[in-house]
């Protein structure tokens, strides 16, 4: 299929590319459970979900469909609604190559006529959104996933099984008919960057899958997803707990978004002027995106209490707040980042850095917000170290500091694993120690006491430390 070429990864040109695969994806954005876990489903092959940041530092899961069972690596985006995989497809991402040692891995390729359960979905399905594009009721229903004319999927909508299990101490495999879509064509991004074998979409919308399982009354119409710094996890039917931190969700007619207001920022235990801004919360994007006012009130006083030197930018450089990291650093001290929402709960930022690699060591930090003049993105970065809950039925957004992984920080910072109550102050800074990102081979695992450090870049449950496609 041809290599991408994309830049060393964590170099300045690579962030630059993802930053500019974010831009696009943001742009579409304009154009508790009564003690019962036997209502909590998961994804059958795994428990973890996977932070690749090869990928675009997004989480990917492996999910199977069909009869006989596929499995297929689908980014998870909260932004979209439809679970998509390539199907039945010409020009398809057949297999990537990872870095270390090298080896190739097999990708599926979903065909309608190779499973014995999959059914078309007619034009007269009330789950098809297109119909005007169909000559008939029972046509085959078309569907397009459009965010800019060069990044785009299209194809068919089918209904086939998705594999499941009871998210317990005794898990059962359960089988759920979900409409997904037959992706017979994929263009930009989701050809040669993030979604090469698929999108999982977990929007309000309802195609999405947690829509679909709660219409059938297999779990309540809620999700919950724990944001690892190496990997994560996804549980439908999740309201979460009642000592969780809580915001409501913003009404938007027809919007697939889960958009919330921010009241204040904290920066070092600084609080900014009331702001009183929208955000989406997208799982879809790595990077933060603010536009003016928010922008400026949080970037400038980060900056402010920053005590690294900060390295010039140029005008056209994206991560415009980087700072330099010398060879005989022995701590890197950043102010603590907490946004105030709506209702006055605190959500606190435990990884508002990204690294940046040269020859495959740590030369700086960089604050991993994007300057935007629309809409407001809080992406993956930021909700690193939390359990969020998305829940539909009370349409609020839940969250609470997640011990799913050790945190990457020192021992004398506050971590997921040993953090206050979201309520409770976190100390002004936190230190972290500088150092050299993975070379592909994973060695901090969960159950690993070795130091982890900030963005951990190609630590995988799946072992896929994937860099090119062929």
């Amino acid at each position: 299929m041809g290599d991408v070429n994309l830049p060393e990864k964590d170099s300045l040109e690579y962030h630059a590319v993802m930053v500019h695969r974010d831009k696009i994806f943001h742009g579409r954005a304009l154009a508790e459970n009564g003690g019962d876990d036997s209502k909590l489903l998961t994804f059958s092959n795994a428990i973890e979900t996977s932070h690749i940041p090869s990928l675009a530092y997004l989480h990917y899961a492996n999910v199977s469909l069909g009869t006989p069972s596929l499995s297929f690596l689908v980014a998870l985006d909260t932004g979209t609604s439809l679970l998509w995989v390539p199907c039945d497809c010409t020009d398809c991402v057949r297999s990537l190559v990872t870095s270390t040692p090298g080896v190739e891995i097999n990708l599926n390729i979903y065909s309608t006529n190779s499973s014995s359960t999959s059914k078309d979905v007619a034009c007269s399905s009330s789950l098809c959104e297109r119909r005007n594009q169909c000559s008939e009721s029972q046509s085959q229903c078309p569907y397009q996933v459009s965010y800019d004319s060069a990044t785009t999927s299209s194809g068919i909508l089918v209904e086939d099984v998705l594999r499941l299990k009871t998210d317990n101490h005794k898990p059962k495999d359960f089988n759920a008919r979900v409409t997904f879509g037959c992706g017979r064509v994929q263009t930009g991004f989701y050809f040669n960057g993030t979604a090469r074998n698929g999108l999982f979409g977990l929007g309000t919308g309802k195609t999405s899958v947690p829509s679909i399982l709660s219409s059938q009354g297999l779990v309540a119409d809620s999700f919950s997803m724990c944001f690892g710094f190496d990997v994560g996890r996804i549980k439908f039917g999740d309201k979460g707990s009642s000592d969780q931190e809580e915001t409501p969700f913003n009404l938007m007619q027809q919007s697939p978004w889960y958009n919330v207001s921010v009241t204040q920022l904290s920066v070092g235990g600084n609080l900014s002027s009331p702001l009183d801004f929208t955000a989406i919360i997208n799982s879809g994007t790595s990077y933060t995106f603010l536009s003016e006012p928010a922008y400026t009130a949080l970037c400038d006083t980060f900056d402010s209490q920053t005590q690294q030197k900060r390295k010039s930018s140029d005008p056209g450089d994206l991560l415009e707040y980087c700072y330099e990291v010398s060879s005989d650093s022995t701590e890197f001290l950043i102010p603590n980042v907490t946004l105030i929402m709506k209702g006055g709960s605190r959500f606190n930022v435990y990884n508002p850095m990204v690294t940046i690699t040269t020859n495959g060591t740590v030369t700086a930090y960089c604050l991993g917000v994007i300057k935007t003049s629309t809409g407001n993105f809080i992406g993956n970065y930021f909700m690193t170290g939390h359990k969020i809950v998305f829940n539909r039925e009370k349409m609020v957004l839940g969250w609470k500091a997640s011990n799913l992984a050790p945190s990457p920080m020192s021992t004398d910072a506050i971590s997921p694993t040993a953090s206050p109550s979201s309520t409770d102050e976190i100390p002004p800074t936190v230190s972290v120690p500088p150092g050299s990102v993975n070379d592909g081979t994973p060695k901090n695992g969960l159950n690993s006491k070795a130091p982890q450090y900030l963005i951990a870049s190609s630590l995988l449950v799946l072992f896929l430390p994937i860099l090119q496609i062929v």
